[in-house]
């Protein structure tokens, strides 16, 4: 029997509705109709953590403190992600974008790099950037360069900051990225300073709309499918504007663009589709016809 039974916890649908109207005023995540099950069965299991048994209990502890509210947050968040999760992203990055921005930015000193991973959960997303660009940006140690890490969850920034994972986190990785990145200690595996010093981790909420200075390329994977119609055109507005002219904006599989006074050029390599914001100074990498059509 769970803890949630033996306590009977009673929550309505009026009080699901209202803790997640609050959850969507506060950071913009909408728990719809596709996700109501799961939304009300985290509440059920934090109520039951809390010993709360009435759905008002939760609401005005929540809304009385900060803390209570971060810590229903993160029982309803999920970090799910892993090192290189979308290998022919990190192609793309490799063989199509780190070359044209050595280009562009050839003859300017100092020669920077900004990225920002958007949404970056638990590190497995910046820390596979920055191992990117150590081992494939030519004269890597002559540029200045910066990942931007922001998640709203705390505690994913936390065991981000750590940088410390297993063995199996690193599947997909190979040897010589683990030897040249990662440090054994005890069974598990630390991120090495040269990379760790890459990355800066700072919590946002990216509906607050924090100006975070301009960047070459942004990762925003898997973050705007929790948004409703109006917040995802807002961010994506928030994202176009933080793009250098002819930076590159990475989504999510599933996402899209949906603000039709965004300006992007759409690339497609293999399975990848990107955004390029027009205006840069350099000719673009061609598309081929097998990639433009699929």
């Amino acid at each position: 029997m769970t803890a949630h039974t033996q306590l009977a916890t009673i929550v309505t649908e009026h009080e699901l509705g209202e803790l997640a109207a609050l959850i969507e005023q506060r950071t913009g995540i909408l728990f719809d109709e596709t996700r109501q099950r799961f939304f009300s069965l985290r509440i059920q299991e934090h109520m039951a953590h809390k010993k709360l048994v009435r759905g008002l209990d939760l609401l005005r502890i929540i809304r009385n403190s900060n803390v209570e509210y971060e810590a229903l947050l993160e029982r309803l968040l999920t970090q799910e992600t892993s090192f290189f999760r979308y290998p022919h992203i990190f192609e793309v990055l490799e063989r199509k974008i780190l070359p044209e921005m050595h280009v562009k930015k050839f003859w300017e000193n100092p020669r920077a790099l900004r990225i920002w991973c958007a949404g970056c959960s638990t590190g497995e997303e910046p820390y596979s950037v920055a191992i990117t660009l150590s081992e494939a940006l030519e004269f890597a140690d002559s540029w200045k360069l910066h990942i931007l890490a922001t998640d709203i969850s705390r505690r994913a920034l936390q065991h981000a900051e750590r940088g410390v994972y297993t063995r199996r986190a690193l599947g997909q990785l190979t040897p010589k990225q683990i030897e040249s990145s990662f440090a054994k200690v005890g069974d598990q595996f630390m991120v090495k300073p040269r990379v760790r010093n890459l990355v800066s981790f700072v919590p946002m909420n990216l509906v607050d709309g924090t100006y975070m200075g301009r960047f070459d390329v942004i990762f925003c994977m898997n973050v705007l499918i929790y948004f409703s119609d109006e917040r995802r055109a807002a961010v994506i507005q928030r994202l176009h504007d933080a793009l250098e002219p002819g930076g590159y904006l990475f989504l999510g599989h599933a996402e899209s663009m949906n603000n039709p006074n965004v300006k992007f050029e759409t690339i497609v390599h293999r399975d990848v589709r990107l955004y390029q914001k027009p205006g840069s100074n350099i000719a673009r990498w061609p598309v081929t016809n097998a990639e433009a059509s699929e």
